[in-house]
């Protein structure tokens, strides 16, 4: 079985990620959405909230694709997270070069941790790049429409806990 896990904090869960676990559930036979617990970054939205946001989004992409998605939390290093997934494969997300140079630290450093475990990088369609987590909050935070950027069901999770 062909298995690969896409981290991120989905804080909240985007379009472009929607499209990044559409794309990767192409390519496998499951689909692990590791949703990092990262205090530090002080997410909005609880653990258990990220996690339904993903399962939900993603219930029908599973059964359009006959890809297992399933939202996995995870706090520990990310290479043992997909030791512990059973993932052969990270998937992750570009939008930018800046992105680029921090995420090409990242495969030298788990590489050096175990190179049995590839990463590959998928691309965000260009209607995607310039959506970012933190300013859909940010612009759902100052009154501002995020359609264009997040689903209605998570369009209306911002507004309830914003309001």
């Amino acid at each position: 079985m062909r298995v690969a896990l896409y981290p991120g904090t989905f804080d909240p869960i985007t379009l472009g990620h929607i499209d990044i676990i559409r794309r990767a559930a192409a390519m496998v036979d499951k689909l692990v959405i590791g949703v990092a617990i990262n205090r530090d970054k002080g997410p909005l939205f609880s653990l258990e909230e990220r996690v339904a946001m993903i399962e939900a989004e993603c219930a029908q992409l599973s059964e359009q694709t006959g890809t297992v998605i399933v939202a996995h939390p995870f706090e520990n290093l990310l290479i043992d997270c997909a030791r512990d997934v059973g993932a052969q494969t990270i998937v992750r997300g570009l939008r930018a070069v800046a992105d680029f140079e921090y995420e090409f630290q990242m495969v030298g450093m788990n590489r050096a941790l175990d190179d049995s475990i590839e990463t590959v990088f998928l691309m965000a369609e260009a209607r995607h790049q310039a959506i970012a987590s933190k300013l859909v909050k940010e612009i759902a935070r100052l009154g501002g429409d995020v359609s264009k950027f997040v689903t209605p069901r998570v369009a209306t999770a911002l507004q309830n806990r914003l309001s």
